[in-house]
Parts: C-alpha cells; sequence; structure tokens
C-alpha cells in the first residue's frame, strides 16, 4: 500500500468490505464472518459469557479437536482485535481498521512458513457507564484460554491502528499492575516485558523508527490482565500528536495515574489527550480521519511478530 490514497486503498482485499463495517446498521457480527468465509479463512465462532468471539487458526489446523483446544499447554501468538464499537460511532478507528489489519495479516500468515498463532476478534471490549471489567469480553475470555491450557500464550492486542505512522506500545498494563495485589503479579509482570522486549525487537528488525513506550486508554489488555493473563496493546498515532503526547508525560508524571482512574474522561484532562484519541467513543471517528499510506506497515509489524 506504498503511496496509496483514500480513493483506492478501499479497492483492495480485504478492505473492499470495510465501508459495509461501519455503515450505520451493520450487523458487524454478520459481515465479518460472511468476509471471514469469503476469504477460506480457517475459522470458528466460540462463545464466552454471551459474547461471541470469532478464532481464526492457520491453514490446516483443526479449529476444535477431540484431544482439546489448538494448542494446549503451548506459547502461541494470540493477536486480538475488538470487532464491537461504542453506540452512535461509526468505528472507523477504533476498532474497525485493526479488524481488517488482522484480516490483511491472516492472508499473508497462511502463505508463510508459521503455524503458531492465534487471530480472536473479540466482543465487548467496550464498556458502558458503570460496567466493570469483570464483564468485559477479553476479561471472560481469559478465563475460558486458561482453562483450554493456553496459561502461556503470548497476546498482543491491536486497537485503533488507523491514523498516524508512529507505533505506540502501551506501558497501561505497568501501571495496573503497581498497585495490584495479585499473587502472580511477578509472573505478570515478566511475561509483559518478554512481550514489551519482543514488540520493541520486531520493530527494530522492521527499521521502525518511530515507536513510543506510552501510557493508553484502555482496551482488552486490562480485561486480560485482570484475569490473570500478560497481554501488550499496539495502537498508532500522528508523529506531531506522539511528539505532543511525550512532552506531556515528561511534564505531567501524574497523568498515566489520570487515564488509570478514570480522571481522564474529565473535560480539562480530556483535552491533554492526543486529538485522536479524543475522537474515539464519537460521531468524530470517520473514515476521513485515517492514514492508509501506514496501514502496510501495522500489517508488516503483525507478521512480524509471529516470527
Amino acid at each position: 500500500m506504498k503511496s496509496i490514497n483514500t480513493a483506492s486503498w478501499a479497492k483492495l482485499t480485504p478492505y473492499d468490505r470495510y465501508f459495509d463495517f461501519i455503515s450505520t446498521d451493520a450487523d458487524r457480527y454478520a459481515i465479518l464472518l460472511g468476509i471471514i468465509d469469503s476469504l477460506k479463512l480457517n475459522s470458528t465462532v466460540i462463545s464466552v459469557a454471551g459474547n461471541r468471539h470469532i478464532f481464526v487458526f492457520p491453514k490446516g489446523q483443526k479449529p476444535l479437536r477431540s484431544a482439546g483446544f489448538p494448542f494446549k499447554d503451548q506459547s502461541p501468538y494470540l493477536l486480538s482485535a475488538h470487532y464491537d464499537r461504542a453506540e452512535g460511532s461509526p468505528g472507523a478507528n477504533d476498532n474497525s481498521i485493526a479488524v481488517f489489519h488482522l484480516l490483511s495479516a491472516a492472508i499473508k500468515l497462511n502463505t508463510k512458513n508459521t503455524d503458531r498463532w492465534i487471530i480472536v476478534f473479540t466482543d465487548k471490549e467496550e464498556l458502558k457507564t458503570g460496567e466493570s471489567f469483570e464483564v468485559q469480553g477479553s476479561y471472560t475470555l481469559a478465563e475460558k484460554l486458561k482453562s483450554w491450557g493456553l496459561k502461556n500464550v503470548k497476546i498482543y492486542n491491536f486497537d485503533s491502528c488507523g491514523r498516524g505512522g508512529v507505533f505506540i506500545i502501551s506501558t497501561t498494563t505497568d501501571h495496573l499492575l503497581k498497585d495490584s495485589q495479585s499473587p502472580n503479579i511477578q509472573n505478570l509482570s515478566k511475561s509483559i516485558r518478554h512481550l514489551r522486549d519482543h514488540a520493541l525487537e520486531t520493530a527494530n528488525l522492521l527499521r521502525l523508527d518511530k515507536v513510543l513506550l506510552a501510557p493508553t486508554p484502555f482496551s482488552d489488555d486490562a480485561g486480560f490482565l485482570r484475569a490473570g493473563l500478560a497481554a501488550q496493546t499496539v495502537t498508532m498515532l500522528p508523529a506531531e500528536e506522539a511528539d505532543q503526547y511525550e512532552a506531556l508525560l515528561r511534564s505531567r508524571l501524574d497523568f498515566a495515574d489520570t487515564i488509570i482512574s478514570g480522571k481522564v474522561k474529565e473535560p480539562k484532562e480530556r483535552r491533554s489527550l492526543p486529538e485522536t484519541w479524543r475522537s474515539l467513543n464519537s460521531a468524530s471517528d470517520t473514515p476521513s480521519r485515517l492514514t492508509p499510506e501506514f496501514f502496510e506497515k501495522v500489517v508488516q509489524f503483525i507478521i512480524g511478530l509471529v516470527r
């Protein structure tokens, strides 16, 4: 997609169904299943606590086997993106485009000599006011993954990856663990460090010079972590916004705690967020804000993680 413009990117597979997916009355679950079927990807739907998660496996891997869940007692890569969206928002960036990046990656991964990966399109990432992380789709999914023998799964979560060319490797889980009383905190911290180091090594191998370690708004990583599974979230920002955000974090050492506590939703604090993040979960999250010239970099990063 090098030098691609907004008129042509949506003609390419699988992005040619993107605008159906973000339409106002779209049945996103049904559309996504239809796209996966048309791409002949190896998939299955697994419902957990009323949430419908869509799993995509490598070509030839049986989704469900009599011997148990694929990769039991192993440590495959699990690449996730939530397919739900906030009510009243087109969800162009949050999180439709990451779904399509993972679809594109799945197509390419099936042509490579690697089969230790699972892609999961998660349900119910968006929480309503008053809902706790215990009802988040990733929380109940994590509990199920552990029961299936995937306690050592390596989770990379992709959220809002459609605007900007700077990779933001989230450090939000560090701040959650800081005050955690979990008896498993040392193992979780170690696993997160390994995930993050691998992400940075991948960025280095791909010569991605625009990478920032920084706290980000909550995503599925929070639900996974609360259930005892380490997860690393990756998002994107425009360079100017990333620079301004980095300067803010240097001048306000408390801002990470502001994000974690939820105070960032207050008008005064919300104005400090990068403009891209302020538009999420609103009618402003439209396709016109996307930067398709960076899409292929995200897809190559996803593939690079599974090396």
